[in-house]
């Protein structure tokens, strides 16, 4: 059998390789250390563009480097500011975007994506998306904000129209309480969500 069933952030992965294409424009809401950046670079090709934001400027500085070391500097454009701002910095339709939420690995753990600010990106998120556009959240419980934005997440998803998103979650029932849960959430066609 080829096929794993693995973690939330594999999951997120296997998507982004089905959905964004050549030509693509993505965001990556939270930069972290910039591996998903640098997925995501891969895949939107010479014509695409990624845009990148992280509130931590090592989180900045760490992707920046490692795009630069792999050659794909040049597809994105990252800002040190935090992702609730980035109808600000983008006015045109993306084809994807993802979330890492929790803290920056190997970062210090107090510093956290907060409900507050992640309620804010995330109804960003949904605005920007194209139609058929795909938007995946992994949340991290575990912690006591985590397991907030994890329960919040799913209570604002829930009460979303399914004409204008179709939304599932991914949760492993035996894996404990604090392990990884994906969200992915594709624009309907007749979308009339704004958070505008």
């Amino acid at each position: 059998m080829s096929y794993e069933l693995r973690s939330a952030r594999f999951l997120a992965s296997e998507i982004r390789s089905k959905v964004v294409f050549p030509g693509a424009a993505v965001i990556d809401a939270t930069l972290g250390n910039g591996h998903d950046t640098l997925e995501l670079a891969q895949l939107v090709g010479e014509k695409g563009t990624v845009y990148g934001f992280d509130i931590q400027p090592d989180a900045v500085q760490n992707t920046r480097q490692r795009l630069t070391q792999a050659g794909l500097i040049d597809r994105c454009t990252l800002w040190t500011a935090g992702h609730q701002e980035m109808l600000k910095y983008i006015k045109t339709p993306v084809d994807y975007v993802s979330f890492n939420l929790g803290w920056l690995p190997g970062g210090n753990k107090h510093i956290t994506t907060l409900w507050e600010t992640t309620k804010t990106a995330v109804c960003s998120a949904l605005t920007l998306l194209k139609p058929m556009g795909v938007m995946t959240v992994c949340a991290y419980p575990g912690h006591a904000e985590g397991d907030r934005e994890r329960n919040e997440l799913s209570a604002f998803f829930s009460q979303l129209r399914p004409q204008d998103f179709n939304i599932l979650r991914q949760t492993f029932l035996n894996a404990g309480a604090g392990a990884p849960e994906c969200f992915v959430i594709q624009k309907q066609e007749s979308c009339t969500f704004s958070a505008i």
